[in-house]
């Protein structure tokens, strides 16, 4: 027995859900398969940023498009606490370009000399060109945000099957057959001419069952949390991008973490072993860090998903008849899913897409175009 349907969605995190809904928007049957809870994975476990700061159009735009559609949401959580960047000497004339390219595109960006942006948070300036802050840049609420994706999205019509893993894909007679157990009857299938590879941290997996080469991998994250501090002002998210060390307020207490680069595979849990190095280089640069406790119960980790330049595949895939990815966003799923589930319900109508986001076409990596490396923490 099967279940049949114009588009199946293959993943419903915040990327997949919101495109669920876009595509039932767009009048398509649309049928979301899910291995666990909507959120479940990647977008639960993510620090929810949201920010316009990047140094490449179509990052701005995709940031841009999808901050402004969850200001507007009441179900967001969005919360405008702004970003503040502080950059190296070296990166500072790069930066400069990149806040030009913001405020050309209606981003309200600032550049600010370290003294100045002392006014949002307290840190030691050595090394450092310059600083810039973004007032509409901020959090958003990831649980909340996708679980209204997937209320209008079922209000429309599409079907979510939950706590079902895709255990097998394949193109047959012009449609994607994907293979789920418990469906009506073991080894029931889901089948429709298109299918939407929103999977996260597990896209690359998906892509195998399909026989499919997607460069996504995994990477570990860690997130550390103090316990609560007896202080009045809230931090906003500060990027020391010379050491790659983050902080901002969650509530009464401080968040903060650093990528370790060398962290990838499907590696589960706590690394305690990488809180030392980090907080080594955050105390060098917020030294009043020092007087907060660590929680460690109220720490956590989640999964990057990466791709060999750090930026998401959006697109058809090539060879792959009505295979359509929205994956690989490395770090910024969360940050852009609103424009990118825009995009890709107008991709699978054959549709003009109201963002060109031909750079971020898997055909790059044939062609040994990889796109230029954005704003990474």
């Amino acid at each position: 027995m099967s279940i049949s349907a114009d588009i199946v969605v293959i993943g419903a995190g915040i990327v997949g859900a919101a495109s669920a809904y876009r595509l039932a928007e767009r009048g398509l049957k649309v049928v979301v398969i899910e291995q666990g809870s909507p959120a479940g994975g990647s977008t639960g476990r993510s620090v929810a940023g949201v920010r316009h700061q990047f140094s490449t159009e179509t990052n701005i735009l995709l940031a841009r498009e999808s901050i402004a559609e969850y200001a507007a949401l009441p179900d967001s959580g969005y919360r405008a606490d702004g970003y503040l960047m502080l950059v190296p000497e070296s990166g500072w004339a790069a930066h400069t370009r990149a806040a030009e390219l913001q405020q050309r595109h209606g981003v309200p960006t600032r550049l600010l000399t370290p003294a100045e942006a002392q006014a949002y948070a307290p840190f030691v300036p050595d090394g450092l060109g310059g600083c810039s802050y973004c007032a509409r840049d901020g959090q958003v609420d990831a649980h909340s945000l996708t679980n209204g994706y997937v209320k209008r999205a079922r209000e429309l019509g599409a079907q979510f099957l939950l706590d079902t893993p895709a255990t097998g894909i394949r193109r047959a007679a012009g449609r994607w057959q994907v293979t789920v157990p418990g469906v009506s009857v073991e080894g029931g299938v889901v089948e429709a001419p298109l299918l939407l590879n929103a999977s996260g941290a597990w896209s690359g997996e998906v892509g195998r069952l399909a026989g499919l080469d997607l460069p996504v991998w995994p990477a570990r994250r860690m997130v550390f949390t103090t316990a609560p501090l007896d202080s009045p002002r809230r931090v906003p998210m500060v990027f020391d991008l010379e050491s790659g060390v983050y902080l901002r307020s969650e509530g009464e207490r401080v968040i903060f973490g650093r990528a370790d680069q060398a962290d990838s595979g499907w590696r589960e849990g706590m690394n305690w072993d990488w809180l030392d190095p980090t907080l080594e280089l955050a105390l060098a640069r917020f030294p009043w860090l020092a007087i907060a406790a660590l929680d460690r119960r109220a720490s956590w980790w989640g999964y990057y998903e990466l791709t060999p330049d750090q930026e998401p595949i959006i697109g058809h895939m090539p060879g792959a008849e009505g295979w359509i990815n929205a994956c690989g966003f490395s770090g910024h799923g969360v940050m852009q899913a609103a424009a990118v589930a825009r995009v890709i319900a107008q991709l699978a109508i054959g549709a003009e897409p109201l963002i060109d986001v031909t750079p971020f076409r898997y055909g790059r990596f044939a062609a040994g175009m990889l796109t230029a490396p954005d704003i990474q923490v």
